[in-house]
């Protein structure tokens, strides 16, 4: 399968690992995704800060992180 969308922390994430728990070859398209800057106890994060810490922790065993480029061509 493969992942596009909005809110890769929410959408993307719970996704891709519904997925591959259910045996999916998972591959997610980074500059096909995209998030937002977020807060926790008035302490803000960076949009592009989340979403490269949640491909981070998807790509250790859920998915293949690709760009679209290297997609197509593969």
């Amino acid at each position: 399968m493969v992942f596009t969308g909005m809110m890769t922390q929410m959408c993307i994430d719970a996704t891709v690992r519904a997925a591959k728990d259910f045996g999916f070859k998972c591959t997610v398209i980074d500059d096909a995704c995209a998030t937002r800057a977020l807060e926790v106890n008035g302490n803000q994060v960076k949009a592009k800060d989340v979403q490269t810490a949640f491909l981070a922790g998807l790509n250790l065993y859920y998915v293949d992180i690709k760009n679209t480029k290297d997609y197509i061509a593969a």
